[in-house]
């Protein structure tokens, strides 16, 4: 039976050669929001590596936006320039190039990982205020964040637009929503985060609907043959918080704004949250969301096997699979995986002498 991990996979006007898809990974690696050699490389080995479509970290959309010093902008033109070359060269070997965009939140300025993540002075090269939906910090040891003005929101919705309008410009042919994992716009959407009192805060139509609008302006900004992605955390693994139920409810009103699939994960919001990490954990949040809204998903999370990740898509359960810390450690898993499912894939030209191997 030919693997359906391999087979290609078409929303609007893009085709996707197979369903293995690099899923947005932060380097922490720019100047000034600004790509260098390796993004290039980073980006461009798991295009030559046989990924269907390969999606750039998680691009802030203003200074303010990023998550660290190092992440990579797309709020200005030269930032734009420099990622033409990288979304050229992903094109050039067979990939589709996706870029998530997204606002950091309360969670923003804050140290790489490998120094250790703390929150980031002014003098080190942070910034004040951070922008939250509530005056409620992510933990005890994070700043505490400004509530946003609805002049802020405004800014927010416009400068959602305008960086998606650059990503098309740059070149990319696929665009993610970041509503996920604890950033803005996922502590919009939970109660846990989001206490205000206005028209986006309290019940559930209000917490949804900066997403909602954003997804919006970001749809109006993309060519009709060009499709959205929205990763959202399917639960906040926290009682009272956001879950699958809401999730669902969301994902309806996604779809009648021209989403086009919906990158489902979990967490980040709560920083001390039980989640009960494993092999395929989050599977089941992309199987009941694409049962219940009819649309499609893409799942993450501990996948590494070629057969596991062949029977999450054979079986219904998602429409894609995005690696992430695999495609770190081997980013030609894809030509790997196709090998032993026993699918014909083309292999890049110079690695070609290698393919019986």
């Amino acid at each position: 039976m030919p693997s359906k991990l391999f087979s290609p996979l078409s929303l609007r006007g893009v085709t996707f050669k197979n369903r293995v898809f690099v899923s947005p990974m932060d380097q922490y690696s720019g100047q000034d929001g600004v790509p260098n050699a390796w993004h290039f490389v980073h980006l461009g080995s798991r295009a030559v590596g046989g990924a269907g479509c390969v999606i750039q970290e998680a691009t802030a959309i203003s200074p303010e936006g990023r998550i660290s010093p190092g992440d990579l902008g797309i709020w200005n033109d030269v930032q734009r320039d420099a990622m033409r070359p990288i979304t050229q060269f992903i094109k050039d070997n067979g990939a589709i190039p996706g870029i998530q965009i997204g606002h950091g939140g309360r969670k923003s300025c804050t140290a790489a990982p490998w120094l250790g993540g703390a929150t980031v002075s002014e003098a080190e090269g942070g910034w004040r205020p951070v922008l939250a939906p509530s005056p409620i910090p992510f933990s005890p040891d994070s700043l505490m964040p400004k509530e946003m003005t609805a002049q802020d929101i405004v800014k927010v919705i416009e400068d959602f637009r305008n960086a998606a309008r650059r990503s098309v410009e740059a070149g990319y042919q696929a665009i993610e929503l970041h509503a996920a994992h604890g950033y803005l716009l996922h502590e919009f959407l939970s109660p846990l985060s989001n206490q205000r009192t206005d028209s986006y805060g309290g019940s559930l139509e209000n917490r949804m609907r900066l997403a909602l609008e954003i997804c919006a302006v970001v749809r109006s900004a993309m060519p009709d043959n060009l499709p959205l992605f929205v990763r959202l955390s399917a639960t906040d693994w926290v009682e009272g918080g956001w879950d699958v139920a809401q999730t669902i409810e969301l994902v309806k009103q996604l779809r009648t704004l021209g989403a086009d699939l919906i990158d489902t994960s979990s967490g980040g919001l709560v920083y001390n949250a039980k989640v009960p990490s494993g092999p395929g954990y989050q599977v089941p949040f992309s199987a009941q969301v694409r049962k219940e809204t009819g649309m499609p998903t893409s799942t993450v999370g501990v996948i590494t096997a070629p057969m596991q990740a062949e029977q999450i898509v054979a079986t219904g359960q998602a429409d894609v699979v995005m690696l992430a810390r695999e495609l770190l450690r081997n980013p030609y898993w894809p030509l790997h995986a196709a090998n032993t499912l026993g699918a014909n894939v083309d292999w890049p030209l110079p690695y070609e002498r290698a393919k019986a191997h």
